[in-house]
């Protein structure tokens, strides 16, 4: 087997796509992925389950929405921003504070948020208890200022960000805000991280959940060149401690692994088919899914209509360790079917994979409340 065959190998296993179920099963498995990985993206987009369900589909083949709504009552894990908005692990709530920090001095995401208007809502809050965006529009429209929604909800968003208000839950989609203090347990380490363990945090959450990684995608979305030196420190100190090699397989910069990694057989591939969100953590970052295995992806949902590829919203598709194509789909789930709106394979795949496929849509389609498959019974 080639060292980069194994490195996909390698890649895949951590991020538990390899194997069925190597998270287990159930509510606790779901926490074991997400605790893992150290994130697990939200988007909104809604023509299939949204992203953040999907991922989690992905992982632990009994996942249920109400999985990771339990979780997030039982204050297990948390809503907040990782490079884009995501669930974390309370445990690694300390590493949140940075940003936090960072947002209250920043007005480039919300220019007009208003500091009075904060005030009032924190006030609200705090002797209402949690309340969404819309329980601050006047229904009768008797109150003038800042009772509109589009204020309130900016402030409250600017309250969020900057560490002030957390996501008590989720009804539906739409978020439920609290205080910090009525949502964190009293076992979370609360104290600010240095710049130097904010690093060793980075570098030790990307090489749990992918195996290995160029410095580069350690700081993935993150600004500061402080941020970057101390990252480079961290892995200059794992290499000279023996815990790291730099690994040099002529792409744009060298990888650290655990040498261990390399010393071990190469896990095994199943002829399966993963149908993945274009925001699985395995491919969000285009350079190294490019690097790795071949595969130039781009949610294509963000691109003009006339310029798109493959369709909206495609899903890449795993099979064996590869990605060997994708399915722009969408779920009609008033009547139950799952539309294959189109289908792109691009690698010659052997001839187990149209069987693997088919099971793979079939368990897809159950997950989206579908029944049928382009017509076909799921």
């Amino acid at each position: 087997m080639s060292l980069e065959a194994k490195l996909r190998r390698i890649a895949l296993e951590r991020q538990g796509l390899l194997r069925k179920d190597s998270f287990g099963r159930g509510k606790g498995a779901v926490l074991r992925a997400i605790e893992h990985l150290g994130y697990v993206q939200i988007d909104t987009i809604s023509v299939v389950e949204r992203a953040h369900h999907h991922v989690l589909y992905s992982r632990v083949s009994n996942y249920r929405p109400a999985m990771l709504d339990r979780l997030v009552r039982e204050r297990k894990v948390f809503e907040y921003w990782y490079h884009a908005a995501a669930w974390l692990p309370m445990r690694d709530y300390r590493f949140a504070l940075p940003r936090m920090a960072k947002m209250h001095g920043d007005r480039s995401w919300f220019p007009a948020a208003d500091r009075r208007l904060q005030r009032e809502i924190l006030a609200r809050i705090e002797a209402e208890g949690p309340l969404r965006a819309r329980d601050f529009v006047d229904p009768d429209h008797s109150s003038a200022g800042w009772w509109e929604w589009k204020p309130a909800k900016q402030a409250l968003d600017q309250l969020f960000m900057q560490g002030e208000l957390m996501i008590h839950a989720r009804e539906g989609f739409e978020k439920v805000y609290d205080l910090p203090e009525r949502v964190l347990p009293d076992r979370v380490d609360t104290r600010s991280p240095t710049t130097a363990e904010y690093a060793a945090y980075l570098v030790g959450t990307t090489l749990r959940a992918h195996g290995f990684a160029s410095q580069k995608s350690m700081t993935y979305l993150r600004k500061g060149q402080k941020l970057r030196q101390a990252v480079r420190a961290e892995l200059a100190a794992r290499v000279e401690n023996g815990a790291l090699i730099e690994l040099d397989i002529g792409r744009r910069s060298p990888l650290y692994i655990d040498p261990g990694l390399l010393e071990q057989r190469a896990p095994r591939s199943r002829a399966q088919v993963r149908i993945l969100s274009p925001f699985d953590n395995s491919l969000i970052q285009r350079e190294r899914a490019r690097d790795l295995f071949g595969f130039d992806f781009q949610i294509e949902c963000y691109v003009p209509g006339p310029r798109r590829n493959y369709g909206y919203f495609c899903l890449p598709i795993l099979y064996r360790d590869r990605f060997v194509g994708r399915l722009d789909c969408k779920a009609h789930r008033k009547i139950r079917r799952l539309e294959i709106i189109s289908r792109h394979i691009e690698r010659k795949v052997d001839a187990e994979f149209e069987g693997a496929l088919d099971a793979a849509l079939a368990d897809f389609a159950a997950f989206n409340g579908c029944e049928a498959v382009d017509g076909r019974e799921a």
